[in-house]
């Protein structure tokens, strides 16, 4: 059978699945907005039993990534990431997400070529970047003070 482009054209959009963009977005915001709220509750808790603020901003993004972690764990985190979307990758809790899914895969393969070795799957290349970025933002502020 030979299509023409634009029969092609219509074709796929036949029988691609319509995007509901409204309710991703809104289930987006909502999800991210919401794990930033319970975030910025820890951050006061830690405020609140004596903490100086960048002691409270450490101590809760280490809850947070802890907390998504183990959520990951117990297959919780990949539960609501399908019912939210991009609202869950967005905060520090995806970045845990992000690094126990994999290792969780591929535990099978062993704790040092399996879990160890792909923990970084997904993170590492954004690692590497943010590290380098530094690496260059530091060269400039040094060059520019």
């Amino acid at each position: 059978m030979k299509m023409t482009q634009r029969e092609y054209g219509e074709y796929i959009k036949k029988m691609s699945p319509n995007s509901k963009m409204t309710a991703n977005l809104v289930k987006a915001f909502v999800s991210g907005g919401l794990i930033c709220t319970i975030g910025q509750g820890i951050l006061n808790l830690f405020k609140y039993y004596g903490l100086d603020p960048e002691s409270a901003g450490a101590a809760t993004s280490v809850t947070l990534v802890f907390l998504g972690a183990l959520l990951t764990g117990i297959g919780i985190y990949d539960k609501i990431a399908k019912f939210s979307g991009a609202g869950t990758l967005v905060p520090i809790t995806g970045f845990a997400n992000s690094i126990v899914s994999p290792a969780l895969e591929f535990k099978s393969e062993g704790f040092v070529m399996g879990m160890s070795a792909k923990m970084f799957v997904i993170a590492g290349p954004v690692l590497v970047f943010g590290v380098a970025a530094s690496v260059v933002y530091g060269i400039f502020y040094a060059i520019l003070k």
